[in-house]
């Protein structure tokens, strides 16, 4: 008789997984420390190494189930019916933030520019964005803002000492009697949506108008995340056209500015970040750039965010992905540890070349922030931006929930954490343009700018003569954008080969040997299945499994 079959008292607990804590969620992290090297940003391992042994402790990773267990509130107005607008969060909201901000997840890049310095930055928030989504996004956007503001000197020269403060701040005063600030974004609107160019807020000048002059703003947001932020990036129809803005909550003169907070929305996901529904009401706000220009003004903000929506997704799987390595190293069924059976190594496995195709391209991304004064670089980033943003967060969706289900049971219950994860994860692939926008994206800069697609195909070519699956793939993709017939229709399917061959391209010129064989069969060579867990015979599974995730 085993021990797992003889009799034992119905409280006694065994065969269950020791949580995963007491970690480092750097120094565990091969592909990671790997990225970090080969990019120019090893200069931020000593930090990283420090932050993912804070990330690691039990109490740090149950800050996240604590935000998303107390939910913000709003709080219109105080006790006397004074409308005040404010936003009440649970500490352990305060904590997750406070990590990021003092780690420089929102200043690193533009307070140190540096070589490899958003590639730094993209590991430190790598680490950070496994204790949770929802307060990623505040920290993203102060991160994604300052290109925006650089469009208009004399306001940067204002709000960029706040923005790049590593002090967390939560107090609701006026910014310049804070250590340090956030920023929002307020665009889309219920009538529009993606289709930014059918809002119908408006703005008057108040003194001539122009650039950095200030307009009256009157009109309504359908998402504005998230309104306990200091200021905020709007987009407004002005007489010459639609135009954007900063929007401060408070008044040079210490009032509150006229913006109306309706709700916050109730989300499937990303429920401890208070996003919302608000309403101008005669807002003052200041005009960043030419009238008519909001877009080019904001399209910088977006492309980080993007950036980061890319890595978040990727972030959340690696978190899935390490509670699902660790649960099958310590849960034991039919005579053997679930690492040990055969088809539980298949589906790790496929799950670890995911992530290490998702990570790999996510990080060639930061190099091409990087080097964003070269030519080369800024176009290939223009396009490769938008297709690791649709193929890393919808791809990310299908990983998180197969790494629930290896849990079984145990996964779907909430304490584990995956339920959360699993909610948490489309966010990014809804968040700054769905998946038909990128696509769409990705074919307006194709056409506007056809070099977009031969910087691509450049790094692509990189590396050819390494892999015949990798190579028959990508004459075919090739092949397939010089037929002009039916593009847009047949955009998600361009995209999702672009991102495939340029995952492939980095995992064979980066990765093991075994990673990339495993991957470009797989992926490009037609040798695996619809499903995770269908790779061939023959690939080492358990030396895949240990290179993500070291026993």
């Amino acid at each position: 008789m085993t021990a797992e079959t003889r009799a034992h008292a119905p409280d006694e607990v065994f065969n269950q997984a020791t949580p995963f804590a007491d970690v480092n969620l750097y120094a565990l992290d091969a592909p990671l420390r790997d990225a970090v090297a080969r990019h120019g940003a090893a200069w931020i391992e000593p930090k990283a190494l420090e932050l993912g042994a804070h990330c690691g402790r039990p109490e740090v990773l149950e800050l996240g189930h604590l935000a998303n267990t107390h939910l913000p509130e709003l709080k219109t107005h105080d006790r006397y019916g004074n409308r005040i607008d404010e936003v009440q969060f649970h500490p352990a909201w305060h904590e997750l933030m406070k990590i990021g901000i003092e780690s420089g997840c929102h200043s690193l890049p533009w307070a140190t520019p540096k070589p490899g310095a958003h590639v730094a930055r993209l590991a430190l928030n790598h680490v950070r964005n496994q204790l949770e989504e929802g307060s990623s996004c505040p920290q993203t956007m102060t991160f994604a803002v300052i290109p925006t503001l650089r469009v208009q000197p004399e306001l940067a020269a204002e709000w960029e000492p706040r923005v790049l403060s590593n002090h967390y701040d939560p107090r609701s005063l006026p910014a310049d009697q804070k250590r340090g600030v956030l920023f929002g974004m307020a665009m889309t609107e219920r009538q529009g949506g993606s289709d930014v160019r059918a809002n119908t807020t408006r703005a008057e000048a108040l003194a001539g108008g122009g650039p950095g002059a200030e307009y009256a703003l009157q009109g309504h947001k359908w998402f504005c995340s998230a309104p306990q932020c200091d200021g905020f990036m709007v987009l407004a129809q002005a007489p010459g056209g639609l135009s954007c803005f900063l929007l401060p909550r408070f008044l040079p003169d210490g009032t509150r500015n006229a913006i109306k907070v309706l709700r916050l929305k109730s989300k499937l996901g990303n429920r401890s970040n208070a996003s919302s529904e608000i309403e101008f009401h005669g807002a003052r706000a200041r005009l960043i750039g030419e009238e008519g220009r909001g877009v080019p003004a904001i399209i910088e903000m977006v492309r980080h965010t993007r950036l980061d929506c890319a890595l978040g997704s990727t972030s959340t799987l690696r978190r899935a992905l390490s509670e699902a390595i660790h649960h099958c190293r310590h849960r034991a069924a039919f005579g053997k540890t679930l690492i040990q059976q055969p088809l539980m190594q298949n589906v790790l496995a496929d799950l670890c070349l995911d992530y290490e195709g998702a990570l790999a391209l996510a990080m060639r991304l930061g190099e091409g922030f990087d080097r964003a004064d070269d030519s080369e670089q800024r176009l290939f980033t223009r396009l490769a931006t938008s297709v690791a943003k649709y193929w890393n967060c919808k791809r990310a969706i299908f990983g998180v929930a197969e790494c629930m289900e290896v849990l079984g049971g145990n996964g779907y219950v909430e304490d584990s954490g995956l339920p959360r994860m699993f909610r948490d994860v489309p966010v990014n692939s809804i968040w700054e343009g769905s998946g038909n926008v990128q696509c769409l994206d990705t074919l307006r800069a194709m056409r506007r700018e056809p070099e977009t697609f031969n910087a691509v195909v450049e790094e692509l070519n990189q590396a050819r003569g390494r892999h015949d699956a990798y190579d028959a793939f990508l004459d075919e993709l090739v092949q397939r954008f010089t037929l002009t017939d039916a593009m847009e229709f047949r955009a998600r399917r361009l995209v999702e080969g672009l991102a495939l061959a340029l995952q492939g391209s980095l995992l064979l010129r980066h990765a093991p040997q075994l990673v990339a064989d495993a991957f470009c069969a797989t992926r490009l060579g037609g040798a695996g299945g619809r499903q995770f867990g269908t790779l061939p015979a023959g690939i080492d599974a358990l030396a895949i499994v240990e290179r993500s995730l070291p026993g």
